[in-house]
């Protein structure tokens, strides 16, 4: 891969750069109320509901928490206040990234312009990229494309907005399901596992494996 030296270096933003804390959010405000095996279901519900909830058309991303939460409480037996589903969005703002993003990225972004493409709302997003500590180049968001990852016009939103093809870019993520799937059907090529030890690898989708963002400016023989 270091010969190969794209337009763009793309990413996805919750979970491979930002620290994504949606289950520790779901413990801080469930679990006084179930014990660890149904705090463990719970979690596990609530991402499966999250990703259900961007399946369809585009709305707005404290909708999707919402009803994400709703539909969690109802399979759980607990009870719903959509204080609790609001409380849990107005976190995102406040994460951070891994440790290991600022300095890996820094390094890249002297040689190729990084773009995000995030399931975000615009009201959320430059929070979080402004503690991530390089610049970016764009940043765009599914509000932006009128469609959440992975759908694919998602991916082709940010493709007209750069004015490229997707041979041009290395996009990066830490799932499969949310991006590396949907980057391998759409042609991109150049496609970077970042393995956070969200999803199981999956060597199908033809990814370059790097446990962190400190690993990639060796993929391109920074």
């Amino acid at each position: 891969m270091t010969s190969f030296r794209p337009k763009y270096i793309t990413f996805d933003c919750y979970g491979t750069l930002t620290n994504f804390q949606m289950a520790e959010a779901a413990r801080d405000i469930y679990g006084a109320q179930l014990d660890e095996p149904r705090m463990l279901r719970f979690i596990k519900h609530f991402a499966a509901y999250r990703l259900d909830e961007i399946l369809g058309a585009w709305k707005p991303y404290a909708e999707v928490v919402h009803n994400a939460v709703e539909r969690t409480c109802r399979k759980s037996g607990v009870a719903f206040r959509p204080e609790n589903a609001r409380a849990i969005y107005e976190r995102v703002p406040s994460w951070g990234p891994h440790p290991d993003v600022p300095a890996g990225l820094a390094k890249v972004a002297k040689e190729i312009p990084l773009v995000i493409l995030s399931n975000a709302s615009d009201d959320q997003i430059m929070h979080n990229v402004e503690k991530l500590g390089a610049p970016f180049h764009k940043v765009f968001t599914a509000q932006q494309a009128n469609a959440y990852k992975p759908r694919f016009q998602a991916f082709e939103y940010m493709f007209d907005m750069l004015g490229c093809n997707p041979e041009d870019v290395m996009h990066c993520s830490s799932s499969f399901r949310y991006d590396l799937m949907s980057a391998y059907d759409l042609g991109i090529r150049q496609k970077v596992w970042v393995n956070r030890g969200h999803e199981p690898a999956n060597p199908y989708y033809n990814d370059v494996e790097i446990t962190d963002i400190s690993g990639l400016p060796a993929l391109l023989g920074l």
